[in-house]
């Protein structure tokens, strides 16, 4: 209906995540009963951007891919924290936390072998809705399953050169991709539950942020994580899923180290994760939340963790519990 509002939230990588504590908060002050939350971002159709001229007649024809990274970067800024590029600051992170070559193509091949036998088992199937494309000649295309996982092994990302310098760590395999996606939750009260016939499946326990240096904008989980265990009363003993965004292998393996965990916990991304499925930006962190609460149905789990480091210097992270 065109009375309802609508609002787009931006915290780049976390904007999905956001979005769905920012409606849980609404409804918990009582300003809603029924929201919609979730994410999207079309990173192949990203346009290129131009900035104005700074002074008449200006030859200036800087251009900007706003796919993913800076863009019209304050001078302030760049002195006081740098603008470093999203595979930079996981060179940081790989560097600063002392994170190897070899882990980090192994968590990538593990997120790749549990994506496509997720896929394999139909876990998927309960989360993704088909989408038909009509074709100019022949019969229409039905994308009903994520294009992003592929068979690899670890001599093939061995094989890989580093994405910032030769010798560095971080690989177009032990990273996640530039991909499309969009995400939608419905969130209730249990007035409008009832009203509507609704059958609840997880409830909102609590969501916190934290912010961290831009160079290693990774390890911001850590810290997100902390935060909202301490404001629901938590330990990570008793989360049962953990789905934390593989950005980077090396910012997921930094951020596990940090919080105690072993790198192949098995709570972690059960099905794979950002480096196998994708990391639409905008979508992701509802795409978490979403295949956390089904992951918690299949299981019988109880509280499931969902965090996400963020560009430029965050972390977010949410707890949800199963009903």
């Amino acid at each position: 209906p065109l009375e309802l509002p609508g609002a787009t939230l931006n915290r780049l990588c976390g904007s999905g995540m956001d979005a769905v504590g920012t409606a849980a908060r609404a409804i918990k002050a009582g300003e809603a009963q029924l929201m919609i939350a979730g994410g999207v971002e079309s990173m192949s159709r990203a346009p290129f951007v131009m900035p104005k001229a700074e002074s008449a007649f200006s030859r200036t024809n800087a251009v900007y891919d706003t796919t993913i990274g800076w863009r019209f970067v304050n001078k302030l800024m760049k002195e006081m924290y740098g603008v470093d590029s999203m595979p930079e600051t996981a060179e940081n992170v790989a560097t600063d936390f002392k994170i190897e070559r070899e882990a980090q193509d192994r968590m990538a091949l593990a997120s790749q072998l549990k994506a496509v036998a997720a896929q394999k088992s139909g876990f998927f199937d309960a989360e993704i809705t088909p989408v038909t494309i009509a074709q100019k000649k022949g019969d229409a295309i039905v994308v009903k399953q994520d294009e992003h996982p592929r068979e690899t092994s670890l001599e093939a990302l061995a094989k890989l050169k580093g994405v910032v310098r030769p010798d560095g760590t971080v690989t177009a395999g032990n990273a996640s991709g530039v991909n499309d996606g969009a995400v939608a939750l419905l969130l209730a009260n249990d007035a409008a539950a009832g009203k509507y016939g609704l059958t609840p499946r997880a409830r909102i326990v609590g969501m916190a942020t934290a912010g961290v240096a831009p160079r290693i904008m990774g390890i911001g989980p850590a810290p997100a994580t902390r935060k909202v265990l301490a404001l629901t009363g938590l330990k990570l003993e008793q989360i049962d899923v953990i789905e934390l965004n593989e950005a980077f292998a090396a910012q997921g393996l930094a951020v596990l180290r940090d919080l105690g965990l072993k790198d192949d916990d098995a709570r972690v991304n059960p099905n794979g994760g950002a480096i196998a499925l994708g990391h639409p930006l905008g979508a992701s962190g509802a795409r978490l939340v979403t295949t956390a609460v089904n992951q918690l149905h299949k299981t019988g789990g109880r509280y499931a963790l969902c965090t996400m480091c963020i560009g430029v210097g965050q972390g977010i992270a949410i707890v949800i519990e199963r009903v």
